[in-house]
């Protein structure tokens, strides 16, 4: 579109298309609202809840995580944990449950990176021995199953990476798999588990799908070998 200056020109300046993009950023990101402890919570959170069936405990418990929304609708938006409850019908472990939930909740509030809260609540060891979930996991204790549960949320919004498989790793392991249950003259997998009978538990990933294959022990979840 052409526009005629009917006036004459008393004087002219140029813009720099490189730092007028600089100093729209520089305004946008001190708009950017952070995490921090002066954050007041929102009428509103949305979160999960997410169910924990323990054989240390009678009763399930269920573990809610509530997010907040940073920055909505713009290029800075971003969801994070705000806080964390737990309930259950069985009270014999109230005051520590309460104890940790609160400790979490003020490290969620308090921002900056939370992700290692997962690796600290997974590394707790239950003295009496841990558990094998349905599916043939391993939890070493239910605080780790709670770390674990933490992780999966993470995961889910975004602040942490899930280790998955590609197609290619997937195939194979699924072949291997079947080559095992024709050798083995298996049809189906023991009822609740997701691998063989008889299968261990692997070192690397917990799961207890560890069978014997061309004299080599080989995870049939995460494909990890002795043999490389």
């Amino acid at each position: 579109m052409t526009i005629k200056i009917e006036k004459k020109i008393r004087g002219f300046s140029l813009v720099d298309l490189e730092q007028e993009k600089a100093r729209k950023a520089a305004e946008e990101a001190a708009a950017v609202v952070q995490m921090d402890e002066t954050l007041q919570r929102p009428e509103t959170l949305v979160g999960a809840t997410y169910k924990i069936k323990s054989p240390l405990f009678e009763h399930a418990l269920y573990v809610t995580i509530n997010d907040i929304v940073l920055n909505p609708d713009t290029a800075f938006e971003q969801r994070r944990p705000f806080e964390i409850f737990i309930n259950s019908k069985g009270m014999e472990h109230f005051q520590w449950i309460v104890a940790l939930t609160r400790i979490m909740s003020a490290v969620f509030r308090k921002g900056g990176d939370c992700t290692f809260l997962v690796e600290e609540l997974k590394a707790v060891f239950d003295p009496r021995g841990g558990y094998l979930k349905r599916g043939g996991v391993y939890m070493p204790s239910l605080v780790a199953e709670i770390g674990a549960v933490l992780e999966r949320h993470l995961i889910a919004i975004g602040l942490m990476e899930g280790q998955k498989l590609d197609e290619e790793q997937r195939l194979y392991l699924a072949e291997k798999r079947a080559a095992y249950e024709a050798s083995q003259g298996i049809t189906t997998a023991e009822p609740g588990e997701g691998f063989p009978p008889g299968a261990q538990l692997c070192g690397k990933c917990n799961t207890q799908a560890v069978v014997q294959m061309d004299g080599c022990a080989t995870c049939l979840n995460c494909g990890h070998s002795k043999c490389g």
